[in-house]
C-alpha cells in the first residue's frame, strides 16, 4: 500500500514540476473558467460553477493568475482520486488490489492529458470516488455523517458537471438488483436532501437565466436534433466507442468489457458486479447518445472511477504481465505529454505540423490586437470568435482595455455574447478581430492591420483588425434602432 501511496504522489510531483515549465497557451475553456472565476457566480452559460470557484481558491492561495495556478489543481485533484480508488477496490475487490488500481488510474492517457490541461472532469472524478466510497460505507451500516457527506459528493459532483446524471442508472438498478448494494431508506432521503440542497443555488441560478446551461447541454447533446441531421449515425457512434480505447488505454478498456462478460454469464462477486452497474451503462447510454446524437470521447469519463476498479480486479486475474503492460502503455504519454508541453515547438508530425498546435498560437493573437489596438489609440477590441475571445480576455488581463463580444443574435451563443456583448454606447472607433471580411453600409471596413498566423492552431490563417464604428458591429435590428 505505502509503495503504491508513494509511486502516486511520485507521479504527480513530476507533473506539478513539468506544469512550471509548460509553455503552452490556455486552451479556450480553460481560459473561459480562468475568467469563470473572476466573476464567482452560481452558474454559468454551458457548465456548473465548481470549476470556477476551485481555480478561484488556487490563484488566491498563490497569489497568480499565471497557467502554472490555473492548471494546479488538476494533478491535485487525479491524485486524490488515485488514492480513494484503493479503499474503494479493498471493499470491492481485495486488499492485494488497491496499490494496482491506484497507479492504474494515475497513468490512465486521459488523466495524463488533463494533467496538463484544467477541466471540469477533473475535479468531479474526485467527487465521484469520494460518493462511492461512502456509498459503500453505507451499504456495509448505517451512518447519518455518511449519508451527508455521501449527499455532499454527489452534490459538489453534480455542480461540476452535469454528466453524473449518466451514472444514477446504473446505481438504480444496482440496488434493484444486489441486495448487498442498498442502504437504509434514512439515509437515502438524508443523502437526497442535503444533495438537492447543495445543487439548488444552480438549479435557482438556471430559472433566473431562462435554464442556458441546460439549453447548452441539450444543444450540444443534440437531442432535437438541432444541427440539421437526424437518425442513426454509425460512424459517430463508431468513433466514441472507439476513442475510449485511448481514453483509458486498451488494456484497461478490454478488462472493462471482459469484466461486463463475467458479469453477464454469473462469474463475479457481488462486489464486481456494483463496480459494473456503477460503470458499464455509463458507457452503453453515451455510446448510445453518440449513434444518435453525437457525444465527445470525454463524456465517458465518470464511468472510469469505478471502471478503472473493475478493471484491475480482472487483470489481477490474468498473468501478471497484462497488468505490467498496461501500467507501460500508460506510461509512455504520463512522461511524454508533460515533455511537449514544456517544448511544444519541438514535437512535429512528419507533415511539420506542432503536436501541440492546438494548444499554441492563441496568444499571439491577443497580443497582435492590443499592440494593433495602442498603435490606433483605440480601448475598445471586440471579437465574434469564442476562442479569440477567451484568450483576449486571459492574455490581455492587465491591459487596460474593454473587451467585448460582438452582439449578433438575440440568444447568447456563448458565454462572452451572454455577459460581454458590446454596448451601443461603446465609444468610436472600436478595434474588431476576424478572420472574415467585414462591410459597413455596403462598404469594405477600414483595415487597420492584417497578421498571418506562423504557427499554432490558426496557422496560415489571416486575421483582420479593423477599425470601425460600433454601430458597424450591431445586428441589423439595433443598428436600424439606434439611427
Amino acid at each position: 500500500m505505502s509503495s503504491a501511496v508513494a509511486v502516486v504522489i511520485s507521479i504527480t510531483a513530476w507533473r506539478i514540476l513539468m506544469l512550471a515549465f509548460d509553455r503552452t497557451d490556455l486552451f479556450v475553456d480553460e481560459a473561459q473558467y480562468w475568467l469563470w472565476s473572476q466573476n464567482l457566480d452560481f452558474g454559468y452559460y454551458s457548465k456548473p460553477p465548481m470549476i470556477g470557484w476551485v481555480i478561484r481558491l488556487f490563484t488566491v492561495i498563490g497569489g497568480s493568475d499565471s497557467s502554472f495556478w490555473v492548471r494546479l489543481p488538476a494533478p491535485l485533484f487525479h491524485m486524490a482520486t488515485a488514492l480513494l480508488l484503493m479503499p474503494i477496490a479493498s471493499r470491492t475487490i481485495r486488499r492485494e488490489a488497491a496499490p494496482w488500481a491506484a497507479m492504474t488510474f494515475a497513468t490512465l492517457p486521459a488523466v495524463s492529458l488533463s494533467c496538463v490541461l484544467m477541466s471540469t472532469d477533473t475535479i468531479q472524478l474526485t467527487f465521484l470516488a469520494v460518493a462511492i466510497l461512502l456509498f459503500l460505507r453505507l451499504t456495509e451500516a448505517s451512518s447519518a455523517m455518511a449519508a451527508i457527506g455521501l449527499g455532499l459528493s454527489l452534490g459538489f459532483a453534480f455542480l461540476t458537471k452535469y454528466s453524473v446524471l449518466f451514472l444514477l442508472p446504473g446505481v438504480g438498478l444496482a440496488m434493484l438488483t444486489l441486495p448487498t448494494a442498498r442502504i437504509s431508506w434514512r439515509d437515502a432521503l438524508i443523502a437526497a436532501a442535503v444533495g438537492t440542497l447543495v445543487v439548488s443555488p444552480n438549479l435557482w441560478w438556471n430559472y433566473l437565466h431562462q435554464g442556458i446551461t441546460i439549453q447548452h447541454t441539450e444543444s450540444i447533446a443534440n437531442w432535437s436534433g438541432s444541427d440539421g441531421k437526424s437518425g442513426l449515425r454509425i460512424l459517430s457512434g463508431l468513433s466514441f466507442f472507439a476513442a475510449q480505447f485511448a481514453v483509458v488505454g486498451p488494456i484497461v478498456f478490454i478488462a472493462m468489457l471482459w469484466a461486463a462478460k463475467r458479469v453477464a454469464t454469473g462469474q463475479s462477486g457481488d462486489g464486481v458486479k456494483l463496480l459494473a452497474w456503477l460503470s458499464l451503462p455509463c458507457v452503453a447510454l453515451l455510446t448510445l447518445q453518440a449513434f444518435f446524437g453525437g457525444a465527445n470521447a470525454n463524456w465517458a469519463v465518470p464511468a472510469y472511477v469505478a471502471g478503472t476498479v473493475l478493471a484491475t480486479g480482472v487483470m489481477m486475474t490474468m498473468p501478471w504481465t497484462v497488468v505490467r503492460t498496461s501500467l507501460v502503455i500508460s506510461a509512455i504519454p504520463m512522461v511524454l505529454i508533460p515533455v511537449m508541453t514544456a517544448f511544444p515547438m519541438t514535437f512535429k508530425l512528419p507533415n511539420g505540423e506542432l503536436l501541440m498546435k492546438r494548444y499554441m498560437g492563441r496568444s499571439i493573437i491577443s497580443s497582435f490586437a492590443a499592440d494593433t489596438a495602442r498603435k490606433e489609440n483605440i480601448r475598445v477590441i471586440v471579437a465574434d470568435n469564442r476562442p479569440i475571445l477567451a484568450d483576449l480576455f486571459y492574455t490581455l488581463r492587465e491591459e487596460d482595455l474593454a473587451i467585448y463580444a460582438r452582439p449578433i443574435s438575440v440568444f447568447p451563443a456563448n458565454y462572452y455574447e451572454q455577459i460581454f456583448p458590446m454596448p451601443i454606447s461603446a465609444p468610436s472607433p472600436v478595434l474588431y478581430l476576424s478572420e472574415s471580411k467585414l462591410t459597413c453600409q455596403g462598404e469594405p471596413a477600414e483595415v487597420a492591420a492584417r497578421w498571418l498566423m506562423p504557427f499554432g492552431y490558426r496557422a496560415g490563417h489571416v486575421f483582420y483588425a479593423y477599425k470601425v464604428d460600433p454601430s458597424c458591429l450591431l445586428p441589423v435590428h439595433q443598428a436600424l434602432a439606434q439611427r
